[in-house]
């Protein structure tokens, strides 16, 4: 649940916006389609995790050359950091709406707040708090019942796809794939199935007790399928939200998610707008230290620290200092020469061509007996993992190919 709710970050409400404003409801199709493959691959993650006791990378770092895991691992850096900026600028700047304030003191006080509760907060006391900011999904579906959706085309756009071969398009495609199919929730869910594992006195890696596994595995497909839903029913409403308002006032350049609650003002009214806005902040609240925390497993387990949110700060000095360090450079990044306009949309786009190879590696991991034991990948699972990634793959290269169009 946490997983899936972390998805539709600021970032994520942007980019869905950007596709309902833009192209109406013509771009539907693409989460009743990121669906499956959005379990398929959530679910291998997180299988990988609870059968082995190890994260992605760990398990990476054990199988394949050093360069390669390190590669994989920068990307994901890279990308979650930029993420990380971006979530804080819109998280401020909508906060700005509702109270105005100086963005400076709004982006420092979100980061060094997440901050804190996430280096000094117990873990399962941590959990418990991220689990109830998932609620701050169902303002977006709040909003999408007060500005009133033709549901009859909806339901034609998601069932008979409407695609054009252009760059805009295929840009905004694999926008909303990257948003959806994020590496940052490949490497945040097996760690956390494994940060479970480790909480539980009973509990062991499924290759060292395979009686457990018809029970654990159970619960990861439950809970997979049902957190997937979640994020990406709200997307849907985010699209539908933006394309019955914006879209159809003939307002198509929204490039954040904060320009979305405001258009959203006069057309749809004020509370459709402060619902959205605080949505924003919520989802934020969120995100953020799933970026974070999906950074500092990644960067650790290649470099062999001692991780985990369930380590107190002193023994797990480093794991910690990368949390901070990856929150506070993607807060400064807000003050930089960069476009955070831009950066906020682009880290989709990032995140849809890093997602590609990392994938591969996640798809190649759980098929190896070696690493899963009895407990590799069965057919159906396989079928959509490899599909996940060959779309994502078609995805990328379809933006490339179109550059300029």
């Amino acid at each position: 649940m946490i997983t899936g709710a972390s998805d539709d970050d600021p970032s994520g409400i942007a980019t869905y916006s950007q596709a309902g404003a833009q192209f109406g409801y013509t771009l539907g199709w693409t989460l009743l389609l990121t669906y499956p493959l959005m379990c398929a691959i959530q679910m291998i993650s997180a299988r990988v995790g609870r059968v082995t006791g190890y994260g992605l990378a760990e398990n990476m770092r054990r199988y394949y050359p050093a360069p390669v895991l390190y590669l994989l691992v920068g990307l994901l850096l890279v990308a979650n950091t930029i993420n990380l900026g971006a979530d804080l600028g819109a998280m401020a700047a909508a906060l700005r709406l509702l109270v105005p304030g100086p963005a400076v003191l709004y982006i420092g006080g979100f980061a060094i707040v997440t901050v804190v509760l996430e280096v000094f907060t117990r873990y399962q006391s941590y959990a418990s708090v991220l689990r109830w900011l998932t609620l701050s999904l169902f303002a977006y579906v709040a909003t999408v019942f007060v500005v009133g959706v033709p549901w009859l085309t909806v339901a034609r756009y998601l069932v008979l796809p409407h695609l054009e071969i252009s760059g805009a398009y295929l840009t905004v495609v694999v926008a909303v794939f990257g948003t959806t199919i994020s590496p940052y929730l490949f490497f945040w869910q097996a760690s956390e199935e494994v940060e479970e594992e480790k909480e539980d006195p009973q509990a062991k890696p499924l290759v060292e007790a395979p009686e457990q596994a018809p029970r654990q595995l159970a619960r990861i497909q439950l809970d997979t399928l049902v957190g997937m839903g979640l994020s990406n029913i709200v997307a849907l409403f985010i699209v539908l939200t933006t394309a019955v308002t914006l879209n159809a006032h003939g307002i198509k350049d929204i490039q954040t998610s904060s320009q979305a609650a405001e258009a959203l003002r006069p057309i749809a009214g004020e509370f459709a707008f402060v619902v959205f806005a605080l949505g924003i902040i919520g989802t934020g609240m969120l995100a953020v230290p799933v970026l974070a925390g999906s950074a500092a497993y990644a960067v650790g387990e290649a470099l062999r620290w001692r991780v985990g949110l369930s380590q107190k700060p002193g023994r797990a000095k480093a794991f910690y200092g990368a949390i901070a360090v990856a929150t506070l450079v993607g807060a400064a990044i807000n003050f930089s020469p960069l476009d955070p306009i831009k950066a906020l949309f682009w880290s989709a786009v990032i995140n849809g061509v890093a997602a590609v190879p990392i994938m591969i590696m996640i798809m190649h991991l759980s098929s190896r007996r070696t690493v899963m034991g009895q407990f590799t990948m069965g057919p159906g699972l396989k079928t959509f993992g490899w599909l996940a990634t060959a779309v994502m793959a078609a995805a990328a290269i379809g933006m490339f190919a179109t550059w300029g169009d």
